[in-house]
């Protein structure tokens, strides 16, 4: 966490003195640590999707009277992926903005659901981030968590946090697709395709992207393959490729988790759940960078969120996809 400097630090104790001031409380210094304790946040938020991880910073302190820490773990109530892991550095931020790693133990070691290090060093306070990769087996499930930290007298404090829910959601980022050649684009394999790659999966494909310089209202497009061929100008599709899915085209929603953490807004299973496209067309037109579709299947099998990360003017865009199985 971010240290306090000097200058924000009178200001807090300006705003507790006015405080007290109006309580008439009188303000007391908490207790200093007199024995090991723990402490730990959440920091991410947003919805917790399968593959990608949940941090966690958890805090540990004892007197030097009493000791020094020897080891750390987690115990998660379904095991984490194997990319799951606590940091073996504890971290302080310098007066430029920058966290510094100091080394304090091992890397930690994965058994089942439990995440531990071994402390190498003496110290009595350190702060450990631990990631949480989400695995498959968690979806649409709930995970808590147990902190634990053991002293070198034989104490030991723990924390719980949870549970947290996990979404439904499937998500796949930075997919590149292009005018007549990696244009096909399939929701249930959420995966692109070109005429090389597509072997079997013409009856999986749900929309075609397509780019055109004139009209001019209708450039980088994502469209159904049961559209009006109106909307599919110069396409010749595989045999197969006939799906009628549900598109509408939205501004301003640009999900954190797809547009690489660049923006405070997030898209969750409840917005699928109380969307309806029962009127939407089966195309959309004239998208552009930052821009979106919301999706439904023509099967009804799922729902999707598809965000234009970034477009060619040559005919060419990358996009990112969340994707709800109803």
């Amino acid at each position: 966490m971010r240290n306090l400097n000097i200058k924000h630090s009178f200001l807090i104790l300006i705003m507790l003195a006015s405080m007290v001031a109006c309580k008439k409380e009188v303000y007391k210094i908490p207790d200093p640590v007199s024995s090991l304790t723990n402490d730990c946040i959440k920091r991410t938020i947003g919805p917790n999707i399968v593959g990608l991880p949940i941090e966690f910073a958890y805090a540990m302190a004892i007197p030097k009277s009493q000791g020094k820490i020897v080891s750390a773990q987690v115990e998660a109530s379904i095991a984490g992926a194997a990319s799951t892991f606590l940091e073996h550095r504890s971290f302080y931020t310098n007066s430029g903005g920058v966290d510094i790693p100091v080394t304090i133990g091992t890397p930690s070691v994965n058994k089942g659901a439990t995440t531990t290090v071994t402390y190498s060093i003496d110290t009595n306070a350190a702060t450990l981030r631990y990631y949480y990769v989400i695995p498959e087996e968690a979806r649409g499930k709930s995970v808590s968590f147990t902190f634990s930290a053991t002293s070198s007298d034989g104490k030991t404090v723990n924390y719980k946090l949870g549970p947290y829910a996990i979404s439904k959601m499937d998500i796949k980022r930075n997919l590149a697709v292009s005018n007549a050649n990696n244009a096909y684009i399939s929701i249930e394999d959420m995966a692109v395709y070109n005429n090389a790659t597509l072997g079997s999966s013409a009856n999986k494909i749900d929309l075609v992207y397509l780019y055109r310089a004139a009209p001019t209202t209708f450039t980088h497009a994502l469209v159904s393959p049961g559209a009006d061929p109106a909307y599919l100008p110069g396409v010749v599709l595989p045999s197969g490729m006939t799906k009628k899915t549900k598109l509408r085209k939205v501004f301003n929603l640009q999900d954190r988790n797809l547009a690489n953490l660049q923006f405070g807004i997030y898209i969750d299973d409840k917005d699928f759940q109380e969307l309806s496209l029962v009127d939407a067309p089966n195309y959309a037109i004239g998208l552009r960078a930052e821009a979106g579709t919301w999706v439904e299947t023509a099967d009804g099998k799922y729902r999707a969120y598809i965000f234009i990360n970034s477009i060619n003017p040559a005919g060419s865009a990358v996009i990112s996809i969340l994707r709800y199985t109803l």
